[in-house]
Order: structure tokens, then C-alpha cells, then sequence
């Protein structure tokens, strides 16, 4: 065959294989919601109106997620209700909101709690006012709800092509590899056991209750992969479990993740594994919180400028849905919102926050809901566990909001698929030198097709029907989701200067602790409130 000839024939195969393909699929409606960005970046240039009116509060809250929350939630079970809890967004709940549609609630962060350690007194305190924490709060292994534990099958892993149960991956994986598995659990075994000389665990949670013994808090400087590494911890499952881990908890990598905290991670809680969940996620939790604030929470509220004087502190807050400003003064303020607002909302912040501040990283997320006409997968007889954690992907799988309804047989579902964006920072927030190129580059610019497209692409290698199950995909961005535990950063002094806070402010957001986890903002929140009540003469009950 001569050249042109073979070159028409390839020509005319292509197009008639290009006239035989399938277009690609439309994508189905959905929206892109998040943060009230366009709110709180009115921080950076601020041309708020001036105050056209006072009032006087004896605590004010700023920030209205679960540290927010909990402090408010403690101020009214001991008596303290003159407070004022102020919201940037139309309602409380921070990561933990939730939506809902025809088919379910889900969640548009946080999804589960695992059973609290004896460690989180408030947390377990809680669960027990909302009848979820059956029995003594206190007991070793208290009884739980089974409304809310997780049903089986809880978690799978889709790895090399099939579904495995549970996150350790067992396919095809050789004896040695298996062994060091077996060493790495032993020896999270021994850390959950482990006291020191105080009673205190390695690594507990809340974090501030953890042991102080110098060799584990070294542990605070270096990364967890090298530190996996070191202990000739080779295995590529453990290392991907272990990058999993952070990625799910922390939004970092195993190489970006203090090894501390990744060691916390597996050894701070003994509940075996088991979690509570509900279709809305952490919302229930939140909504349990909220019952305390009544009404006293104000939302679509920015605190723009604070300064605080010797006899408390003096609130600027612009009203978004009323286009106005009000001033509110205040004998004591619990800042319950991200630390890195400080430098842009104090009045003269100290040296020594600014310094704390210098380094901090937080992880952006994305998390997207998949209406469907039928669970994926049923068709191939395969029952979707709760959670369904995908190996080779940079997302972090999907949970089913409909798990815990025990209906096996097919019908519509919702999905929320969770991705965080571990190789980003969305810490340029906290420079004053951003510039718009710089952020344009980041994949939190994305539209929501775009991300449609890339969830629907990642889904559709377990789950090959989903462009045919999917009826809406809607998008929910957390551009500031979570504090990265850097390395250094736990217990190497930064997160110091927040814990102790100065007399009549006090820092109750998870960022005081470095570990964006629901029982760190837990404690944070009751915390502050008790500290704050001592300030008031308020008596009470402590919950920690």
C-alpha cells in the first residue's frame, strides 16, 4: 500500500469511529455554594458604614461553628445567658451544616463522630442531653443510640479493580507487607493502653490532655511519613493508609502532617472503630448545640474591628441584610472564628499573635452531593457499605446519606463525595500581598461543572452507571475548611499564646488546639465559657 492510500484509510477509520462514539453525557443540573466569600472578603478592603447604633451584651461570641456553639450551649446550661452569639452565615453550624432534598438530608461537611474517648467529658456530656449516650457518661464503654452508630457494612476500600472490606489494603498485598501491618497495629495498641506517670495517654483527645513526656512531644518536628519511614515502616499500604488518614482528618499529606498528630490520628481513641452518623452528617450535633443559643444568635454578621479596653471589649459588626453597622460592648468576648481573622479584625493585636499566626496553613475542601436515581452498584449485587473509600484517587471516596435507613432495596439516594485539597493552601489568605492572578491559579476557582466533571470522572471507574444514575450534583466549597497540624506547630509554643488568651478574651476555635477535630472545638468552646463564667462570679458544674 502506498503512503497516501494508507494515510486516506486511517483517515476515514478515524472518522467513522469518531461518527460511532458516544458524545459525552450532559451533565446534570446542580449548583456551587460555600462560605458567604463575598461577605468576609469585604475584610480585606474594609469601607463598612459607621455604627448607628449600641448595645450592651456581657459575652460575646464570635463565630457561630461547633466551638461557637459549645461555648454558648455551656453559658446557658449554668446560668450565664446574657450573650450574643454573632454569625457570619444565615445560620450556625460552621463545617457541620447539612442541605436536604426529596430523597435525604446530607451533609456539606463533617459526616460522622467516632465514639468520644472517657478523655472528651463535654463531648460525652452532650451526647447524653441529646439521649444519643445512654447510661453513665462516664463509664468505660457507655451505650449508644443504635439509631446513630454506624449500620454494617460501614466501610470498603475499591482497590485494583474489586471492593475490599475495610481501609487496609489486603489485595494481592505479600506476607511481609501484612507483617508490618500487624507491627503498626500492635503498637497503636500499646500507645492507647500506655500512662504516664499522671494518668495522662500519649495522645489524647482533647489534645491538651495528652502526656508531656518529651520524647512523644519530639515527635511534634518532624513529618509522619519520615517518621513511618525511620521505624522501617516501608509497606505502600500502610504508607497510603497512613496518607489517607491525614489527607480524611487533617486535609494534609502523611509528608505535610506533624508525625504527633498522625500518630493521634490511630491511637487517641479506643471506640474500635465504630462512629455515629446520621443522613445530615454532624449536622444533628450542631442543631443539639444550637437549642442553648434560642434567640441569641445573630446572623449575617461581620465582626470587622475589635478593640479591647480595661473594661471589656468594643465590637463593630456590619448587619448584611440590613446594609448597616452596630456597635456592641461587652465585658468578655469569646472569639469562636478562625485564628487567621485575628490581624484583620484586632485593633493593635500583640506581638505575640501575630507571631503564632507566622506559618499557619489551612486546607481548602470540597464537598459534593450526587442525587441518584438508584444506589451505584446495586446492579452488579454489590451492597454499598457507608463508607466507600476509593485507592487510586486523589478524592477521598463517598458516604451514603440513606445508609442509615436500612433500605436494601433499590430507589433513589444521595451520595457526598469529599475531596480535599491536600497539594493547596489556602493560607494566602493571610497576606496582605494576594493577588487576584495568584488566586485564579487555584483549583478553588473552579466552577461547578468543573468539579462535576471531575467528581463524575473519579466515580465512574468503581461505579461505570453514574453518568446514568446521577439527576443533580450539587457543589459545596470550604475555601478555609481546617488548621493543617504542620510539623512543629502542636507543641512547639505557637499555639500558645491563643490557649492562654488575655483577660477578658478568650480563643475557643479549634485553631487554638492545631486539630480541626469536633471534639477539640468541643472543648475549646466549653473551655472558653468556663473561664469566662469564673471572670462573671457565675457558679457552676465544670464539663471538662
Amino acid at each position: 500500500m502506498r503512503r497516501r492510500d494508507f494515510l486516506a484509510a486511517t483517515a476515514s477509520a478515524a472518522a467513522l469511529a469518531a461518527c460511532g462514539s458516544k458524545a459525552a453525557p450532559p451533565l446534570p443540573p446542580g449548583v456551587l455554594s460555600g462560605a458567604n466569600d463575598v461577605l468576609g472578603h469585604r475584610l480585606r478592603q474594609p469601607d463598612f458604614p459607621s455604627p448607628t447604633e449600641t448595645r450592651k451584651i456581657s459575652v460575646a461570641i464570635v463565630g457561630g461553628g461547633i466551638a461557637g456553639l459549645s461555648a454558648a450551649w455551656k453559658l446557658a446550661r449554668s446560668g450565664g445567658d446574657d450573650f450574643l452569639l454573632l454569625e457570619l452565615e444565615r445560620e450556625p453550624g460552621g463545617n457541620s451544616r447539612a442541605g436536604k432534598n426529596e430523597v435525604s438530608a446530607y451533609p456539606l461537611g463533617a459526616h460522622y463522630l467516632p465514639l468520644p474517648p472517657r478523655e472528651a467529658r463535654a463531648t460525652r456530656a452532650l451526647l447524653a442531653e441529646l439521649g444519643v449516650l445512654q447510661g453513665d457518661p462516664d463509664a468505660a464503654h457507655p451505650t449508644y443510640d443504635e439509631k446513630y452508630l454506624c449500620h454494617a457494612p460501614q466501610e470498603r476500600l475499591y482497590t485494583n479493580g474489586y471492593w475490599q472490606d475495610g481501609l487496609w489494603p489486603k489485595l494481592g498485598v505479600p506476607a511481609a507487607e501484612r507483617a508490618q501491618y500487624a507491627r503498626f497495629q500492635e503498637l497503636i495498641q500499646e500507645l492507647r493502653q500506655h500512662r504516664d506517670a499522671a494518668g495522662r495517654r500519649p495522645f489524647a483527645l482533647p489534645l491538651a490532655l495528652s502526656s508531656r513526656d518529651p520524647k512523644r512531644l519530639a515527635l511534634d518536628r518532624g513529618n509522619f511519613r519520615d517518621w513511618l519511614l525511620a521505624e522501617g515502616y516501608s509497606a505502600p499500604g500502610l504508607h497510603w493508609l497512613a496518607d489517607y488518614a491525614c489527607r480524611d482528618d487533617y486535609g494534609s499529606s502523611a509528608a505535610g502532617t506533624s508525625a504527633w498528630a498522625g500518630l493521634h490520628y490511630f491511637a487517641c481513641r479506643d471506640g474500635e472503630g465504630q462512629v455515629l452518623t446520621a443522613p445530615e452528617g454532624n449536622a444533628w450535633l450542631a442543631r443539639g448545640l444550637a437549642r442553648a443559643t434560642a434567640e441569641r444568635v445573630l446572623p449575617e454578621a461581620l465582626v470587622f474591628r475589635v478593640e479591647q479596653g480595661k473594661r471589656g471589649s468594643t465590637i463593630d459588626v456590619y448587619l448584611a441584610a440590613e446594609r448597616r453597622s452596630i456597635r456592641i460592648l461587652c465585658r468578655e468576648l469569646i472569639w469562636a472564628a478562625p485564628l487567621f481573622l485575628v490581624p484583620r479584625v484586632f485593633a493593635a493585636p500583640p506581638p505575640q499573635w501575630l507571631a503564632a499566626l507566622r506559618g499557619a496553613d489551612y486546607a481548602p475542601w470540597i464537598v459534593a452531593n450526587l442525587t441518584l436515581k438508584e444506589a451505584p452498584g446495586t446492579r452488579a449485587g454489590q451492597p454499598l457499605a457507608w463508607d466507600n473509600v476509593l485507592h487510586d484517587s486523589a478524592a477521598l471516596g463517598y458516604v451514603v446519606a440513606t445508609h442509615q435507613q436500612l433500605r436494601y432495596a433499590p430507589g433513589p439516594t444521595v451520595i457526598t463525595w469529599y475531596r480535599a485539597l491536600h497539594e493547596e493552601s489556602a493560607s494566602r489568605t493571610l497576606s496582605a500581598g494576594d493577588s487576584a492572578s495568584r488566586a485564579g491559579k487555584s483549583r478553588l476557582s473552579f466552577s461547578r461543572d468543573d468539579w462535576a466533571r471531575e467528581v463524575l470522572d473519579d466515580l465512574s471507574r468503581p461505579h461505570p452507571e453514574i453518568h446514568e444514575l446521577v439527576t443533580r450534583l450539587d457543589v459545596h466549597r470550604h475555601a478555609h475548611a481546617m488548621i493543617r497540624p504542620l510539623p512543629g506547630r502542636l507543641w512547639g509554643g505557637a499555639q500558645a499564646a491563643f490557649e492562654r488568651g488575655l483577660p477578658g478574651i478568650q480563643f475557643a476555635h479549634a485553631d487554638a488546639s492545631g486539630l480541626s477535630l469536633f471534639e477539640e472545638a468541643n472543648y475549646r468552646g466549653v473551655l472558653a465559657a468556663e473561664r469566662t463564667l469564673r471572670r462573671l462570679g457565675v457558679s457552676f458544674a465544670t464539663s471538662l
